[in-house]
């Protein structure tokens, strides 16, 4: 059990803070005080010149965990690896198939991960693949395979994979992983984009761990296609939880992030590119004034 963890939102849709930039995607790194671990690496553009914003050193990342094998999520993974060299990178098998976005009158999309294995291992990436939980560090554990206690939360119906042969099958997105950080103050959760469904995620999150609430939440919600009905829904759940702060980010939606803000609010921020978050001990103005963070809550710092 950690005392205290840093989070460095290094990519998102949204970047307040001046130089810091912007893409579709999601990249957060985890300091542990013992390992740094960087949890999905953006969508290609914005991983490395962030980081070189913020002055944090991805030389010093001990391990990459993807979420799942979106592009959004696994772009930056070629150019992380060009840059710092060889490293353990821990997921779900599934994140290898072909994701399409189909959509009427369109063209299928490819939507999987921007690289092959071959290329990513030619750069030095050690696939460690499991379906099941997996520790992958002291106190943190990636949760595996999530449970889908309620089947109709789960999913996009615009989400295929295509097979060899050409044809496409719809895709459940077996491969979408929370990562859970187990502190002195309660459970921390980040999600790349909870395409397992929040719900689910957190239920599981709490079967894996054997505890019964959850302290934080961080990351992608993916209630932005979410009807008003289904958001109210999905908060009324929430509240079971016990959560203390919620930060949420990516396809979380502008509604739902409204509608999560008025339901928790002081607990409730965003998490946008450039916001450091630190969860137990002492949060140091020096320390962001330090690494060049706007000093504000969006885009700068939260002290939970």
């Amino acid at each position: 059990m950690l005392k205290q963890v840093t989070i460095t939102t290094l990519a998102e849709n949204t970047a307040p803070g001046p130089g810091v930039l912007a893409e579709h995607g999601l990249s957060m790194l985890v300091d542990t005080g013992r390992e740094k671990i960087l949890f999905d690496t953006g969508g290609e553009h914005t991983l490395l010149p962030n980081a070189g914003k913020l002055k944090v050193n991805l030389a010093e990342v001990d391990k990459v965990v993807l979420s799942h094998g979106h592009f959004d999520h696994t772009g930056g993974l070629l150019p992380f690896l060009a840059a710092r060299g060889g490293c353990p990178v821990f997921a779900h098998p599934g994140i290898f198939a072909r994701k399409y976005k189909l959509a009427k009158d369109r063209q299928p999309e490819y939507v999987g991960i921007p690289w092959t294995r071959e290329e990513l291992e030619q750069k030095g990436a050690v696939f460690h693949l499991s379906e099941g939980p997996v520790e992958v560090a002291p106190g943190v554990i990636l949760t595996g395979q999530v449970k889908r206690y309620q089947p109709d939360e789960a999913g996009d119906h615009s989400f295929y994979e295509q097979s060899p042969g050409g044809s496409f099958h719809k895709d459940y997105l077996f491969d979408d992983l929370a990562l859970v950080v187990r502190l002195e103050a309660g459970l921390l959760v980040l999600l790349g984009c909870a395409h397992s469904g929040l719900i689910n995620t957190l239920r599981h999150v709490l079967e894996i761990t054997g505890e019964a609430q959850i302290y934080a939440l961080m990351g992608g919600t993916h209630l932005k296609e979410a009807s008003p009905e289904q958001v109210e829904e999905t908060l009324d759940h929430l509240a079971a939880f016990g959560l203390q702060k919620i930060g949420v980010s990516h396809c979380t939606g502008f509604a739902a992030s409204a509608a999560l803000a008025r339901r928790y609010g002081s607990r409730f921020f965003l998490n946008n590119a450039g916001t450091v978050t630190k969860i137990g001990g002492y949060y140091s103005e020096k320390f962001a004034e330090n690494q060049g963070i706007p000093a504000n809550t969006q885009g700068g710092k939260v002290k939970i």
